[in-house]
């Protein structure tokens, strides 16, 4: 490999994993907030039968920006194989864990009495605490972490496995296949255990509604794994473009080697 390709190959590296790591840990700052896909769309409940009880799309705010992982995953697994997504996946969930280390040390700090008077009202003069407002939002219960950390692992690992299982099968052909493929496997499995760890292990849930939360979950990233397959196309011609397309394919199939294809 000559000294460029190898600059090239190490900065579509850093450009990939700045991209999912950034992605992954801003979702899981925002996750905190729950809100309603009808809502924003201005339609009224789904209300889908699942179990026997109705649900609507309430959904973690972490979705709206987790696809990017998604697609990241994908590209990383195709060009890097399934060293590079353990590599990046295992970074994330230390860098995760670091900042909710620091979150917490920061939410037990005492706050400044001049903090709180300036902003002890909201904009409509309701009386307002700031200071239990920041914790009320950035602190997160042991039970969510672990479950978030724990799937994030076992789905990541999990869709490294998938992509290049079913790489054997459509060779260097078919991307949406096994991208897509890969995705909503990882993603079933995700959507289950950050939920059974979280709420069903370390709090009350009853395993029938985990089950029922996690598939309205699962429903919303489904559709968006499939709406997604138009983006890794343009993202695997922007990359062939800059590598070239001789350097890209010899990457691609470097990665597939690695991954016992």
């Amino acid at each position: 490999m000559t000294p460029i390709l190898e600059k090239k190959r190490t900065n579509l590296f850093l450009i990939l994993s700045g991209i999912f790591i950034s992605n992954a840990l801003l979702a899981e700052l925002i996750g905190v907030k729950i809100f309603s896909g009808e809502a924003l769309l201005g339609l009224p409940g789904a209300q889908i039968g699942i179990m026997g009880e109705k649900y609507d799309f309430n959904l973690t705010a972490g979705v709206i920006i987790w696809p990017v992982v998604f697609v990241t995953t994908d590209i990383i697994n195709e060009y890097f194989g399934k060293s590079g997504v353990k590599k990046v996946s295992i970074l994330t969930v230390m860098l995760i864990l670091y900042t909710f280390l620091i979150i917490t040390i920061v939410t037990v700090l005492p706050p400044a009495a001049f903090w709180l008077e300036l902003n002890k009202q909201d904009p409509q003069g309701n009386p307002f605490n700031i200071d239990f407002a920041f914790n009320s939002i950035y602190r997160q219960g042991l039970g969510i972490i672990i479950g978030s950390v724990v799937a994030f692992l076992v789905s990541q690992f999990l869709d490294a496995s998938v992509f290049h299982w079913l790489r054997r099968f459509t060779g260097s052909k078919k991307i949406w296949l096994r991208a897509t493929g890969s995705t909503l496997v990882s993603q079933l499995i995700d959507s289950i255990v950050v939920l059974l760890v979280a709420f069903y292990f370390f709090g009350n849930w009853p395993l029938r509604l985990v089950l029922s939360v996690a598939a309205i979950n699962y429903i919303y990233k489904f559709a968006v794994a499939i709406l997604l397959t138009p983006v890794l196309y343009l993202a695997h011609y922007l990359i062939d473009g800059y590598l070239g397309h001789r350097q890209a394919e010899a990457l691609i199939e470097e990665a597939a080697v690695e991954s016992g294809d």
